[in-house]
This record gives C-alpha cells, sequence and structure tokens, in this order.
C-alpha cells in the first residue's frame, strides 16, 4: 500500500499501490476540513470584493504567479501592491518553498478563493515597513510563517498556530479586515495574504507577526522552508511532543515534515529514532539524518510488530507525517503506557476509527500543527542549529527558477524531490 501522502514512492509502486487504496477520493477525504474552512473563508470574502476601491495607492509592481482555476497551471502576470499599512512589510522575495498546502489549495481541497496568488515558505530581503513596525529596518533579512490575530485566547497564551482565526487569516485570500493589497494590471483584485504572505511573487505584503529577523550570514534561499513545512516537523518533536533526552520515536513518513522530525529527534538526543516508509533512497537517508533504525511496510507488513521489536514496551511517542489512516492504527498498537501520538492535523485521517479501549493506559492522541511553534522563536533556533550542523536541512532542498514553477509542482507531485524551492532573479521587479 502507498501509505505516505507525503512521501511518495517511485512511479512503479505509486501504479502497484493504487489498486489498494479506498475507493473514497482525497476530496471526500478531505471534506471536513473544506467544509470548515468555506465557512470561515465565507465570513470575510462576499461579491464584488476584488472590485472594491483601493484604501491606498499602489505603489509597487510585481511578477506573481497567479492560480486562475482549480488544477490549473501558475500563470506568471504583472500585479501591483499597496504601500505597507501601519503594521505591514513589504519583502523582496528571494526565495520561497513549495509545500503540500499549496497544492492542497490547486487542487481546491482547501478552498482558498480563485484567482489567487499562493506561497507561504518566503525568504526576502524587508523593502519598506509600516510605521508601527519597530523591530524591522529595510535591508533585513526575513523569512515568513503562518499568520494568526494575535489577539484570542491560543495567541495570547503562545499556541498561535491554534489561532481562533486560523482560517481567515491564512486561507482567505485577504486580510482580516477584508481588504486586498494586491491588484492585476486593471485595477481588479487578485486573492492575496495567503498565510499572511503570498510569497509566490517577486513582492510580498506580509504582517510584523509573521516576518521573522533572521542572521545575514545564512543564505536567504535556504531558509523559506524553515517558515512551515520543517518548523513543522521540528516543532512537533521539539515542542508540541516535547521529547525528552533518551526517549524513543517513531516517524511515519520521511518526506520534508518527517525528515525535519527526524533531525530534531537528533537534536533532542531520543535514544531510539524510527523511520518508518515506503521509499527506500528515503530510509537511507533518514538514517543519515538521524534514524536509529528503519521500517520499510513493504518488506515488514506489520508494522506495530516491527516497531515493537525494537521496543519491546513500545515507543513513547509517534509522530505521523502521512495523514494515512493504516499508520494510526499502526502507531497506536506500536504506543507504549502513557505514550503519546501526534499528527499533523492538515493532513487526512478521516475514515479511521479509534477503538478507545486501546488508549486506557493513559495514551493520548493529539493533532499539531505548524509544530505549536512560535515561529518568532523556532525559526532563529533552526537558524541557529543549521549553522552548527545540527540540522542540515539543506541536503532536502532542490532548486527552481521562479519561472519554472510549475515543473516544480510536477516534481514535488511525482516525488522526484523532498523539498522544491523556487529562486528569484536578484534584481526582480
Amino acid at each position: 500500500m502507498d501509505m505516505f501522502a507525503n512521501s511518495r514512492p517511485a512511479n512503479g509502486l505509486r501504479k502497484q499501490a493504487a489498486s489498494h487504496r479506498s475507493s473514497k477520493t482525497q476530496a471526500d477525504r478531505i471534506k471536513p476540513f473544506r467544509t470548515r474552512i468555506a465557512w470561515s473563508v465565507s465570513r470575510i470574502t462576499r461579491p464584488g470584493i476584488r472590485n472594491q476601491p483601493m484604501e491606498q495607492k499602489m505603489t509597487q509592481s510585481a511578477t506573481a504567479a497567479v492560480l486562475e482555476e482549480k488544477n490549473g497551471p501558475f500563470i506568471l502576470r504583472e500585479v501591483k501592491l499597496e504601500a505597507p499599512r501601519p503594521d505591514e512589510v513589504l519583502i523582496r522575495i528571494v526565495a520561497t518553498g513549495i509545500c503540500a498546502t499549496d497544492a492542497h489549495v490547486r487542487q481546491q481541497l482547501m478552498p482558498t478563493p480563485l484567482p489567487a496568488i499562493l506561497g507561504h515558505e518566503g525568504a526576502g530581503i524587508v523593502e519598506r515597513v509600516g510605521s508601527t513596525v519597530s523591530h524591522l529596518k529595510p535591508g533585513d533579512h526575513v523569512v515568513l510563517s503562518y499568520h494568526s490575530c494575535g489577539h484570542c485566547k491560543p495567541c495570547l497564551s503562545s499556541h498561535s498556530a491554534y489561532c481562533d482565526h486560523v482560517w481567515e487569516t491564512n486561507f482567505a485570500g485577504a486580510r482580516l479586515d477584508g481588504t486586498i493589497g494586491v491588484a492585476a494590471p486593471d485595477g481588479n483584485r487578485l486573492h492575496a495574504h495567503f498565510f499572511g504572505q503570498s510569497s509566490f511573487s517577486t513582492y510580498a505584503l506580509a504582517h510584523q507577526r509573521n516576518t521573522i529577523k533572521v542572521p545575514n550570514d545564512v543564505p536567504l534561499e535556504l531558509l523559506g522552508p524553515l517558515g512551515c513545512g520543517f518548523q513543522t516537523g521540528a516543532g512537533s518533536v521539539l515542542k508540541a511532543l516535547n521529547v525528552p533526552i533518551g526517549a524513543s520515536i517513531a516517524i511515519f513518513g520521511v518526506g520534508a515534515v518527517g525528515l525535519a522530525a527526524i533531525m530534531a529527534a537528533k537534536v533532542a538526543d531520543a535514544a531510539i529514532v524510527i523511520a518508518i516508509d515506503v521509499n527506500a533512497e528515503r530510509l537511507k537517508l533518514a538514517s543519515e539524518l538521524g534514524a536509529t533504525h528503519c521500517v520499510n511496510p513493504r518488506e515488514q507488513v506489520d508494522v506495530a510488530s516491527a516497531i515493537k521489536d525494537i521496543v519491546p514496551r513500545g515507543v513513547e511517542y509517534v509522530l505521523d507525517t502521512s495523514g494515512r489512516k493504516e499508520n494510526l492504527d499502526a502507531g497506536i498498537g506500536a504506543l507504549a503506557p502513557m505514550g503519546q501520538f501526534g499528527f499533523v492535523a492538515f493532513n487526512d485521517h478521516s475514515g479511521a476509527v479509534v477503538d478507545a479501549s486501546r488508549l486506557t493506559v493513559g495514551q493520548s492522541l493529539l493533532g499539531i500543527i505548524q509544530g505549536d511553534a512560535i515561529s518568532g522563536l523556532m525559526i532563529p533556533e533552526l537558524v541557529g542549529l543549521y549553522r552548527n550542523g545540527r540540522f542540515p536541512f539543506d541536503r532536502l532542498l532542490t532548486f527552481y527558477d521562479f519561472t519554472d514553477i510549475n515543473e516544480a509542482f510536477d516534481d514535488v507531485a511525482a516525488g522526484r524531490v523532498i523539498k522544491a524551492v523556487l529562486r528569484f532573479p536578484p534584481q526582480a521587479a
């Protein structure tokens, strides 16, 4: 079976696996997320929003990759951006990663309104700052991360990844007040502010809360994926699960998020780190990055038993990055008493049924968004670990010119690359 949504095997294996998949389509399986997002987005977007009068003058020209229709290509278009509002920052994008969430929106599994400018793993240089922004200045190197309202209970209690307005701030294609600061040459607005940034563009308007200053001695082209994918994997281990020294952990799926988790488990000094995947090449890379053991379900059908052969009492922590219900079942079967099972919440576990009697010995399940990380703390920490050779995420990157965005998406979908990063021309307009 193809057990890993974010870590796809070679084409031949994928064809072999397809016959074993559920008859449900991916759209059916992710429907609960779509419903909630659509409800939240409808509270902000409304007919005619793209034709509302601009509140501020358009001052910055840019080239953006615009998604105009479901499953359509990204089309490079000239756009105009407003000057930054008092709490906003104008960023010249140097590079941006491609994340599975971008692909989900392209397929309209997450219904961000179209046409839209996506991209949410941006890295760049500050061009201008709003009048109330005090921690950033032009010339600063920054990484852009997820957005949040900053005022709700989760935000005020250092859990902004679970912001009460997570859907509106990240998926609505507009600011929280419903306005949009990006327009086509004809004046019609293009849905933007995706994750508070829309970094598939040579310039982006970001909010001061999701703009994170980073050292200028690390190449910016490397750093964009720290804003989402790598933060999610590392934060899940270091913050959400808070894996202690000497612990045991099993990580299902060794795509970008899973491999970041493997590296973080090594940083945490976990004693046993088990990587589970059907892709032998990626398991080899996982071993090089910190996995102490590897399990390939194609070779060992009973994954829970294979894990317990390594840790007889069961593992203390499980992280599933795949969204496959088979892995939920196997992970619970391998969980030690009082063990914690974390799963990346935007992946799809629908159709899975959990027998509560399997969790009666103190075990728990935890849905995780963005690793429960505070980006302003986590991203500089990961940069520091990279500089010290302890988080070598650059090994996961494959670079593409911005103009090759459609090729990059194709390669990600086919599993030919782990993390695609788009690079922009140095003096792009």
